[in-house]
C-alpha cells in the first residue's frame, strides 16, 4: 500500500496525534453544512455523515487532510477538479461584448455557453471547449476552479462568489471553489480577455512596467498587500499573475504586463509581489498567485506571440535561456503557489521542440527537479484544444497523456472533463498522476482556509475595495512611476506665468485622436489654453495605438510610431509651433525617431515616459509638485532597424553599441 493509502486508512484517533493542540478556533462560514462540536471545538460536517472526518478537521496538517479527502473522491470528481474555466454572471458577455441592456447581476448564468476564446487562434472552437453554466459545471462536471472575467462592482462580485461557494457546499463532499482572475488594479492599454481586466472598482495603480519604473520595492510590496485585501474581500483568492517574463524582444505585444528586461530586477519585483499577495506562506488571508509564463515567453521569433501558429517558436540567438529562469527562481523562493508554462516551442536549446506544457524536460526535469518547485503547475488556456504546438498530430487524449506525464496539474480553458476522464479510464495514464495533481490542488485550498470559511462580508467588500486610503497610495505610485529622460536648459518644472496647451493623443477606433486638457479648478501653477497658438509651451502626451494581442494577423510587428496609429506629420507640425514637452506612454519600447530627431529636438525641450498613469500625476511632475524619480524598465531602440536586428533573448542594455536611445535604468530628477 502506498503512503497515501496508509495515511487514509489510519483511524481518527491516530490522526489526532498529529493535531496541533494550540490551534485556535477559526471562524467557520457555512450554509448547507451542519456544525459538529468536539472537545469544545467546532467543525463543519462537509460530507454530512454526522462525524468528524480528517479532511474536516482544521487542526490537522493540510497534506493529511488532502490525503483523506482524496480517498473519498470519485474518479469523476478528481478529473473535474483538474479543470479551471471561465465562469459567467447573468448577462455577462465579457468575451463578446454586451448582448442586451440588462444589467449584470450576481446570479448564475445557467445556460451552456460557447466560450469565445477562439479569438486566440481565429479557428472554430472545438466541441469540448464548451463552457458550462455554473450549476451544471459544479454538479455534473465537478468543477471547483473558476476564472472570473466580468468587470462589475465589489458588491456584485462578493454576492456572486458567495452564491458559488454555497452551491459547492451543498454538494456531497462540500468542497469549496477557488475563484481566479487576471490583474484588476492597473491602468492598461490592452485590457483583453486573458491579459488584464483593466480599470475596475479596485484601487487603480500604474501598469506593471510603471510599478517597476518606481524603483521602490517597499511600495511594490504595499501595492500587493493592498490588492490582496481588495481581492480577498470579494472572494477572489487566486491571481493569474504576475508575469516573470523578460521584455528582451521589444516587439512582443505582451511587454505591457512585464516588469521589464533586467532579470535580476524582475526577480526583485516578483519577490515583493508574491510576498505581498501571499504572505510568507499561504493562509486564510492570502491570495494565491500563479506566476507566468515558464520558462519565459519574451523571446518569440519576430516578437510574435505563441497564442498563434505564426508565433509558436521562441528562440535564443544570444544563448540566454538560463537568464529567463532568474525571476522564476525568485518566485519559487518566495513561495508562489502555482506556475504557468507558456505555449511556445523552444529553439536553440537542448530541449525537445514541443510546446512547454508538453515538454517533460522543461516542466518535470527543470521546474520540478532542478528548480525544486513543489506547487501547482497550471497550463495556460487551451494547450490541448487550441495551441498544441508540436503535438498537432496527437489525438486529444494523447495530448492529455503527454501533458500529464510532463507534469501539468491544472488545465485552463476547458470546462468539459470527458476527454481527460476517458484518458484515465482507458489506462493511458496511471490514476496516481491524477491523485498527485488533485492532492496539490486540495492542499492549496486547505492552506487558504477555504474549507473553513469561503464566504465574504458583502457590506465590508464595498468599503474595502477602492477605498480612499488605498487609492492615495496608488496615486503616489502613479507619480513615482513617471520617468524624466531629457530636460534641456532645465525647462521643467513649468510654473507661472506659463500658458500651457496640453494635448493627449491616442487614436481610438472611430473617434478623435486628440483630447485637450483644461484645468477648470485653477489648481496648477500654470495657465491652460485651448490652442497651441495661445500657448507658451506645449505638453504632448502620446499613447501609440498598437494592435491588441488578439488583433494579430501574423504580419510583421513594428515599433515606429507611424506603424502604430500615430500621425507623424500632424505631431511634427504641432511640436514645431512652440517649445514642447514630449510624453510617451510606453507599452513597448517605442521607436520615436520620426518625431524626436536632430531637426525636432530644437523645439522638444523635455521628454518623459509614462507606463499607465493619470493626467493629474503627470501634471504634478511637470509643474514641480513632485520631483520625478522613476527609471526606465527597459531600453528603447534608436531606430526600427535596430529593433529588427537585436538578439531577442538579450536585454537592450547589452545589445551592440548604437542600439539605445533611452537606456534601462535611465531617469533624472530636478536639480534643487
Amino acid at each position: 500500500m502506498n503512503t497515501l493509502g496508509r495515511i487514509c486508512c489510519l483511524p481518527l484517533a491516530l490522526l489526532l496525534s498529529a493535531v496541533s493542540l494550540n490551534a485556535q478556533q477559526p471562524t467557520l462560514g457555512y450554509r448547507a453544512a451542519k456544525l459538529l462540536t468536539i472537545q469544545g471545538k467546532q467543525f463543519k460536517d462537509l460530507n454530512k455523515n454526522g462525524q468528524l472526518d480528517a479532511y474536516e478537521d482544521w487542526r490537522l496538517p493540510a497534506d493529511t487532510r488532502a490525503a483523506n479527502l482524496l480517498t473519498q473522491m470519485s474518479l469523476e470528481e478528481k478529473v473535474g477538479f483538474m479543470l479551471i474555466s471561465s465562469a459567467r454572471l447573468k448577462n455577462d458577455w465579457s468575451f463578446e461584448g454586451p448582448k442586451n441592456k440588462e444589467p449584470i447581476t450576481s446570479d448564475f448564468n445557467e445556460e451552456d455557453l460557447v466560450q469565445s476564446i477562439n479569438m486566440f487562434t481565429r479557428k472554430p472552437l472545438p466541441p469540448n471547449m464548451m463552457a458550462a453554466g455554473s450549476t451544471k459545471g459544479i454538479r455534473q462536471f465537478h468543477l471547483r476552479h473558476f476564472i472570473m472575467r466580468a468587470n462589475v462592482s465589489a458588491r456584485i462580485t462578493a454576492e456572486w462568489t458567495n452564491k458559488l461557494q454555497a452551491l459547492c457546499e451543498s454538494e456531497p463532499l462540500g468542497i469549496p471553489a477557488i475563484i481566479a482572475s487576471n490583474p484588476r488594479n492597473h491602468i492598461t492599454k490592452d485590457a483583453s480577455i486573458g491579459l488584464s481586466v483593466g480599470k475596475t472598482t479596485f484601487s487603480t495603480w500604474p501598469g506593471e512596467l510603471g510599478l517597476s519604473a518606481m524603483r521602490d520595492l517597499k511600495l511594490v510590496r504595499e501595492f500587493a498587500d493592498i490588492a490582496r485585501q481588495e481581492w480577498a474581500a470579494v472572494g477572489l483568492r487566486k491571481g493569474y499573475m504576475y508575469m516573470a517574463d523578460l521584455s528582451t524582444e521589444p516587439r512582443w505585444q505582451r511587454i505591457e504586463g512585464t516588469f521589464g528586461e533586467d532579470a535580476n530586477w524582475v526577480a526583485n519585483m516578483i519577490t515583493e509581489v508574491v510576498l505581498g499577495f501571499q504572505g510568507p506562506r499561504l493562509s486564510s488571508s492570502s491570495v494565491a498567485l500563479t506566476t507566468k509564463h515558464f520558462p519565459g515567453g519574451g523571446a518569440g521569433v519576430g516578437g510574435q506571440d505563441p497564442h498563434f501558429d505564426w508565433g509558436k517558436y521562441e528562440h535564443f540567438p544570444g544563448g540566454r535561456f538560463k537568464n529567463n529562469l532568474i525571476p522564476f527562481k525568485a518566485a519559487i523562493k518566495a513561495g508562489t503557489s502555482a506556475i504557468m508554462p507558456y505555449y511556445s516551442i523552444p529553439k536553440d536549446t537542448r530541449y525537445e521542440q514541443i510546446a512547454y506544457a508538453y515538454n517533460k524536460a522543461v516542466i518535470h526535469d527543470l521546474l520540478r527537479d532542478s528548480l525544486g518547485f513543489k506547487g501547482i503547475i497550471n497550463s495556460d488556456t487551451g494547450p490541448i484544444e487550441m495551441m498544441p504546438w508540436g503535438a498537432e498530430n496527437l489525438s486529444i487524449q494523447e495530448r492529455y497523456k503527454k501533458t500529464l506525464e510532463a507534469g501539468i496539474n491544472l488545465y485552463s480553458g476547458t470546462a468539459d472533463p470527458t476527454e481527460l476522464l476517458e484518458t484515465v479510464r482507458k489506462g493511458m495514464v496511471s490514476e496516481s498522476l491524477i491523485n498527485e495533481s488533485v492532492k496539490r490542488l486540495l492542499i492549496e485550498k486547505f492552506q487558504l482556509g477555504l474549507f473553513e470559511n469561503p464566504y465574504v462580508n458583502e457590506d465590508a467588500a464595498e468599503k474595502i475595495v477602492g477605498n480612499p486610503q488605498f487609492q492615495a497610495r496608488a496615486n503616489l505610485a502613479m507619480r513615482k512611476s513617471i520617468v524624466l529622460l531629457r530636460n534641456e536648459q532645465q525647462v521643467l518644472p513649468l510654473n507661472k506665468p506659463t500658458k500651457i496647451y496640453f494635448e493627449s493623443y491616442y487614436q481610438k477606433r472611430g473617434g478623435s485622436a486628440s483630447t485637450v486638457y483644461n484645468d477648470a479648478s485653477g489648481s496648477y501653477p500654470v495657465t491652460f489654453v485651448n490652442t497651441p497658438e495661445e500657448a507658451d509651451h506645449i505638453i504632448l502626451w502620446i499613447t501609440p495605438g498598437s494592435k491588441s494581442l488578439f488583433d494579430s494577423d501574423g504580419s510583421p510587428l513594428y515599433l515606429a510610431l507611424s506603424k502604430n496609429s500615430v500621425d507623424v506629420k500632424y505631431i511634427n507640425a504641432l511640436t514645431a509651433k512652440k517649445p514642447t514637452t514630449l510624453v510617451i506612454n510606453y507599452t513597448n519600447p517605442w521607436v520615436i525617431d520620426e518625431i524626436y530627431n536632430a531637426q525636432t529636438k530644437k523645439n522638444i525641450q523635455s521628454v518623459l515616459a509614462t507606463f499607465g498613469s493619470t493626467q493629474d500625476a503627470l501634471l504634478d511632475v511637470i509643474t514641480g509638485r513632485f520631483n520625478p524619480s522613476g527609471k526606465m524598465p527597459f531600453t528603447t531602440p534608436i531606430s526600427e532597424d535596430a529593433a529588427a536586428t537585436q538578439l531577442s533573448d538579450v536585454p537592450g542594455y547589452e545589445e551592440k553599441k548604437g542600439y539605445a536611445l533611452f537606456r534601462f535604468n535611465e531617469g533624472i530628477g530636478y536639480k534643487k
